[in-house]
């Protein structure tokens, strides 16, 4: 049960990295597009599995605190989290089911258009992810 859990909790937090990589490409994160992927989580994300982080809660919620963790380093580097992502998920195909793409895509568009829409930064990352799922 261990390796389930520990491989969980990196899937969720490599996952915070890629939505806040996604939030941080125009340079700014606003408090919007954090306040969107928080009820994403609650809403779509607690229900994918049933396996909980060493504090029990829910590793969904490992999204949230990779994210907000990240925020407060301030280090607004998108393109360097972006890609921990897309190597992480090169090295995971297998976690990488079309039903969780199409949720990461679904939630990385909700969080770009969350503040005014989506610029051209978060514009050329979303292409990208989207290019890295092929669905």
């Amino acid at each position: 049960m261990t390796d389930i859990k520990t491989h969980s909790v990196k899937f969720y937090q490599n996952l915070g990295k890629l939505f806040y990589a996604i939030a941080a490409a125009d340079k700014h994160v606003h408090e919007d597009e954090f306040k969107k992927l928080k009820k994403i989580i609650k809403k779509e994300w607690l229900d994918i599995d049933a396996i909980e982080d060493e504090n029990n809660k829910d590793t969904a919620y490992q999204i949230e605190i990779v994210f907000d963790w990240l925020n407060n380093k301030e280090r607004l580097d998108a393109d360097l989290y972006f890609n921990d992502f897309i190597n992480y998920k090169k090295d995971h195909e297998n976690l990488f089911t079309d039903a969780i793409k199409k949720l990461i895509l679904k939630t990385a568009y909700a969080i770009a258009y969350s503040f005014s829409g989506k610029n051209k930064s978060e514009l050329i990352m979303l292409s990208k992810l989207d290019m890295n799922f092929n669905i």
